[in-house]
């Protein structure tokens, strides 16, 4: 049992005890955790778990950048209880049977499944694993996202809730599909329409990767010409931003904007948004945090796709997360082993990772920058983006409702709660400065340039379903 003392509600501020009765140790760091006893906690605060609905888990596939464990693990460690995990997986997680000989197949076929998502709903059974996060999947919008032939829904309907019930088990039921995207590309145009329609048909939002480029490795502009690199000039992003809103507008259909990172595409955004366009949009902390003059010092550890943009963009970025233009932050984790990342600017693979760091990133440049306060960024890690996915934050106020007042202070007893199951929370010390050090992530991948930054606000446990998977408090 957890016991911690004069802790903050987020949103209230009022000052509680909560009670977290059962701990599982499976999922501490290698230094160790603390996972029961009694704690002051003064200067602590509770909130809703952390939600992240653009992951990258590698697995199946290529497990050796990250596997559902790794990956899982280093959410956990993040502060996030829920995920939602791209569809780039070898092979491409579009609902239809793999084939033997394929690449990645064979991890689909020894499990007894027969698709991507068949295989990811059960990894836990098949694997004899327990993950410490909850996750949902994100289907293909084209056919092995590849661009030419729009992904069948008869290929993957049958995953979604609502649709054959009685033929689910609760395997399935705990990890829908929940969103339709082609991640790492934009939806070709000629696709557009029909992936549109599969949209409509099946209930799903559409997560756009709202760039498209043919060459280039980095935004175009003095930096790539220091570098002599090819550039990405920053209207590769409008015209995809230009043309869904477009099409949002004609269909009614909801299209959401993953990592937008320059000034023109946010004012784009913006615009449709005082339309009424069912238009949503996220950016990742490397654009509030980084610009491209950042890819001289850190590399290719730094490079990612869309490219980081210039200085003027990455201060565009932080006014749209303040004016509310920014609906969520999202890490876009994307693991790849350093090996791959020292190729070189034109063959080095784009991303880096996020998860375990991206609450003091954003915590460090948001609210000590006096852009937003802590309250807006649990409202943008965490509310924001379980609502995108489409499920109930954790309520902390109204679960304080079902227990007897204490003296002066209540206590939140979680095996109180009417539904324990449900209770998803991240115990944050809003304040603590740390330093990033990759060395300590539990993702198997190290390619940040966040290493040794100096950050504050910092998750120290993480509780989902009211159990406590993960705690770093001493």
């Amino acid at each position: 049992m957890l016991i911690l003392r004069n802790i903050r509600v987020w949103d209230t501020g009022e000052i509680i005890d909560m009670v977290i009765p059962s701990a599982d140790a499976r999922n501490q760091p290698e230094d160790g955790g603390v996972i029961e006893g009694d704690f002051d906690a003064t200067g602590l605060t509770v909130a809703p778990g952390f939600a992240d609905p653009h992951v990258h888990f590698r697995d199946p596939g290529q497990t050796y950048k990250e596997s559902m464990v790794s990956g899982c693990r280093a959410a956990a460690s993040g502060g996030y209880t829920n995920v939602l995990i791209m569809p780039n997986t070898v092979p491409a997680m579009d609902g239809r049977a793999v084939k033997a000989g394929a690449s990645g197949a064979a991890e689909v076929l020894d499990a007894g499944c027969s698709d991507v998502i068949d295989y990811l709903q059960h990894y836990e059974r098949v694997h004899d694993v327990s993950l410490p996060v909850r996750y949902d999947l994100c289907v293909c919008a084209s056919k092995d996202r590849a661009g030419v032939e729009a992904s069948d829904p008869a290929d993957w309907l049958r995953h979604l809730d609502g649709h054959d019930m009685d033929g689910k088990d609760a395997w399935q039921l705990a990890h829908p599909v929940t969103a339709i995207s082609d991640d790492g590309a934009a939806v070709t145009p000629g696709l557009l329409d029909q992936v549109l329609a599969n949209v409509k048909e099946s209930g799903l939002y559409l997560i756009e990767h709202c760039e498209h480029h043919d060459t280039g490795a980095v935004n175009d502009g003095p930096v790539s010409r220091k570098l002599g690199v090819p550039g990405i000039p920053e209207d590769t992003e409008l015209k995809i931003v230009a043309r869904d809103i477009e099409k949002a507008r004609e269909t009614g259909v909801h299209i959401h904007f993953q990592h937008v990172s320059t000034a023109i595409s946010f004012d784009a955004i913006r615009k449709a948004k005082a339309e009424g366009l069912p238009i949503t949009c996220e950016t990742a902390p490397h654009y509030l945090a980084l610009c491209d003059e950042d890819l001289l010092e850190y590399g290719t550890l730094a490079k990612m796709n869309p490219p980081l943009r210039s200085a003027a963009d990455r201060q565009a970025t932080i006014a749209a997360i303040a004016d509310g233009t920014v609906d969520l932050l999202a890490t876009d984790h994307a693991p790849h082993t350093l090996e791959e990342k020292e190729r070189g600017f034109l063959e080095a693979p784009n991303g880096i990772i996020g998860l375990e760091c991206a609450y003091g990133v954003c915590h460090k440049v948001l609210v000590d920058g006096g852009y937003i306060s802590d309250q807006r960024l649990i409202e943008l890690m965490s509310v924001a983006p379980s609502r995108l996915m489409g499920h109930r934050p954790t309520d902390v106020a109204a679960l304080l409702n079902v227990t007897a007042p204490c003296a002066s202070k209540r206590t939140l007893d979680l095996s109180a709660v009417e539904h324990p199951e449900n209770v998803d929370l991240v115990i944050l010390n809003t304040s603590e400065a740390w330093t990033v050090d990759p060395e300590k992530f539990l993702s198997k991948a190290r390619n940040t340039p966040f290493g040794g930054w100096h950050v504050t606000g910092r998750p120290l446990a993480t509780v989902i379903g009211s159990t406590l998977v993960f705690s770093r408090i001493h």
